[in-house]
């Protein structure tokens, strides 16, 4: 099956920057877009921020302007830099694909194993 693994996560102060990966691999013909979500203790998942295999973004209002979402298509590759953390950033963040496998069908509900992002006051 399809497979997403999520890496970068770690322990920081806040302000500081960290830059997670997440590398989508299988029986994959296109990705149509890619993302990142976050969980936070005690609360739901949430977006984070996505990008079509065309680079069109889109960012939660709480990250708008300190985190970047990219891709390399050719590697099935998104990226997330996060700079100016906040103690509220803390979370598990979360790959997501919406993607086409090989055999033509539509997949949208692949997730990683996701990656700790800690961030201390």
């Amino acid at each position: 099956q399809v497979q997403l693994v999520e890496s970068g996560g770690g322990l920081v102060q806040a302000g500081g920057s960290l830059r997670l990966s997440c590398v989508a691999s299988g029986r994959i013909f296109s990705i149509n877009a890619m993302g990142w979500y976050r969980q936070a203790p005690g609360k739901q998942r949430e977006l984070v921020a996505t990008i079509t295999s065309g680079g069109a973004t889109n960012y939660a209002d709480s990250v708008k302007g300190r985190f970047t979402i990219s891709r390399d298509r050719f590697k099935n590759t998104v990226y997330l830099q996060m700079n100016s953390l906040k103690p509220e950033d803390t979370a598990v963040y979360y790959c997501n694909a919406d993607l086409i496998a090989t055999s033509g069908i539509n997949l949208r509900d692949n997730w990683g194993q996701g990656t700790q992002v800690t961030v201390s006051s």
